[in-house]
């Protein structure tokens, strides 16, 4: 019962739904009550021979009444009841998308995509059950079932109506147990769903992957044992289960024992008539479902209790960046790192270390080095996806960035990551993402940008060509370029490019940097790269390396240092040179 003091909340809010919907099961109840009683009456007048024609056509007409009075409460406590239940889940869903929308990379580094897909989609559908058959269940087994008792002993016999009942303490006890083992073995049976539900979105995003490695088998007997897993949880949660019927058929048979040996004596001693032991049978076949109904109730709850424990444990954990703030307005002016030393979150080893420069308004920076340099932690430190420990290690008009309320700092940026994400839509909607209603020009504009407008009319659809999962009908490069174009069309007054021009080639990038140089006048532009080719144009050059800066300075000023910046952009070069000219050899072979 835990579980509706948990949604407490929920039920002050529907008050209104819920009473309504008891009402009408409380005259559902009081209409079922009724045909049991005219049963009796027309067989004790048969007995009697009192049976007139005029008297059946009453008690027809009065059955026909309470049939019809019957579906339409029905209709209406369905409505209420499930009617709530069914909001209860669209607030859970939403509740939980806003929570997934605003939590930090770090929530989503410990936890996997399946798993979260499973609390919105498995967990709340127990939850909904709980609220909406749950009450059914629940208020149903008391009030039909109490209606039925106060009826069998008022009009009756309440000697034969405690007689019949004494198995139910049994019931009681052993639905409880079954409860909580059930508790038990749902929670196991929603875990093993979550791992299998993340193995297929895996499988599924990653089938490239699988099939270049010849990996199909070993994925297969992969997903197969876990689906053995869901189904061997399941089973047991079902064993459990498919003991809550049997207990409560036996508990009806030996109270049907019961009453028809005591009636039986109670006829005999004409202490009851023949027609009040038809009716109290029958009054005690309609007891089946009020205890069919406390096994479900049990059920649902223990399912619905373990969902909502897993759902309360997404939505109490708490978001790593904080959401508090001192500046409403957007920042705008010079970007400082004043960086003396910050650990990511889990990691005891200093990530970055002594980053000091500035990133004057309207200047392109670059910033390069070797992989697991620190690049692109930088990158996400401006952005507030960690908390940094010194408010002050990074500075955004002269104001630390933790004072800006997020949504006003992350709009300053247009930031286009490694890993290159495009929706399963057309071309044009995944350019158009922040501005779905903005004109075709403008989005062909920011195509020939990117320099992938070319790429896109060659295509027989052309913006209209749908991309598949992740973009998966596309190269690497038209899925650098679509993000490109993606980013520049919001105008941003920062635009980030985090190594987003690996996949594209030397004169492609080349073509991208001049349009960018030309159009993003007074602009700032962050690149980082592996190719020093893609930022030697910069207006400063940050050299990384180990999660610190070991050179800055322009092109010129860090090819005179000959350091690591001097070095790697020959070897870059020397390289460019020896493929440039075996691909003319190549040419003029085939030729």
């Amino acid at each position: 019962m835990g579980v509706f003091k948990k949604l407490a909340w929920f039920f002050k809010k529907e008050w209104k739904s819920y009473i309504l919907g008891v009402v009408m099961l409380i005259l559902v109840a009081l209409m079922e009550l009724v045909p049991p009683q005219v049963i009796g009456f027309v067989i004790d007048h048969i007995t009697n021979d009192t049976l007139s024609g005029n008297l059946l056509i009453q008690f027809v007409i009065l059955l026909i009444a309470v049939a019809i009075l019957t579906y339409i409460f029905r209709y209406y406590w369905r409505i209420m009841i499930f009617g709530a239940s069914y909001r209860l889940a669209r607030t859970l869903r939403s509740r939980l998308y806003k929570k997934y929308s605003v939590m930090s990379p770090q929530f989503f580094q410990q936890r996997r995509t399946g798993d979260l897909m499973a609390h919105a989609t498995n967990d709340v559908q127990a939850v909904q059950a709980t609220a909406g058959a749950g009450i059914l269940t629940i208020a149903d087994s008391i009030i039909t079932g109490g209606a039925v008792l106060v009826t069998m002993a008022v009009t009756i016999s309440p000697k034969l109506t405690l007689i019949s009942m004494l198995p139910l303490p049994l019931m009681v006890v052993l639905t409880s147990y079954y409860g909580k083992l059930l508790n038990r073995g749902f929670r196991k049976a929603q875990a093993a769903f979550s791992r299998l539900n993340d193995k297929t979105q895996e499988s599924v995003a990653g089938i490239k992957v699988t099939k270049t490695f010849g990996y199909e088998k070993s994925d297969r007997e992969d997903f197969r044992e876990l689906s053995d897993e869901v189904v061997d949880k399941n089973l047991k949660v079902s064993k459990v289960d498919a003991l809550f019927d049997p207990t409560i058929m036996s508990v009806i048979g030996i109270s049907y024992f019961l009453a028809i040996v005591f009636g039986a004596g109670m006829v005999l001693d004409d202490t009851i008539s023949i027609g009040q032991l038809v009716t109290f049978t029958t009054y005690l076949g309609m007891m089946v479902w009020p205890l069919l109904a406390l096994g479900m109730f049990f059920n649902l709850v223990q399912r619905g209790s373990a969902s909502y424990d897993r759902i309360r444990e997404i939505m109490d954990t708490e978001n790593q960046v904080a959401a508090d703030y001192k500046l409403d307005a957007p920042p705008e002016g010079d970007i400082q790192f004043n960086i003396g030393a910050f650990n990511f979150p889990g990691d005891e080893s200093e990530g970055l270390r002594d980053i000091r420069f500035t990133i004057p308004e309207g200047s392109t920076v670059g910033i390069v080095g070797r992989t697991g340099s620190g690049k692109s932690a930088l990158l996400r430190l401006l952005l507030r996806e960690f908390e940094m420990t010194n408010p002050e290690d990074i500075t955004y008009g002269g104001h630390p960035v933790k004072d800006y309320r997020l949504d006003r700092l992350r709009d300053q940026f247009g930031y286009v990551p490694q890993e290159n994400f495009l929706f399963s839509t057309t071309i044009r909607e995944n350019i158009a993402f922040s501005h779905p209603e903005i004109d075709d020009k403008e989005i062909k504009a920011a195509a020939l940008l990117s320099d992938i407008h070319e790429d896109i009319a060659r295509f027989a659809a052309g913006y209209q060509t749908i991309v598949g999962e992740r973009g998966v009908s596309l190269s690497g490069g038209q899925k650098q370029r679509v993000s490109i174009a993606r980013a520049l069309i919001m105008d941003p007054p920062v635009l980030i490019l985090d190594d987003s021009l690996s996949a594209v080639d030397a004169e492609t990038e080349a073509r991208i940097l001049a349009n960018m140089q030309s159009n993003r006048s007074g602009k700032t532009n962050i690149i980082t790269a592996h190719r020093m080719s893609a930022v030697m144009k910069a207006d400063l050059i940050i050299v990384m390396d180990n999660g610190t800066v070991i050179e800055s300075g322009t092109h010129q000023e860090l090819m005179k240092r000959k350091g690591w910046y001097h070095d790697t952009y020959n070897a870059q070069a020397l390289r460019e040179a020896l493929e440039s000219t075996l691909d003319e050899m190549t040419d003029r072979r085939d030729g």
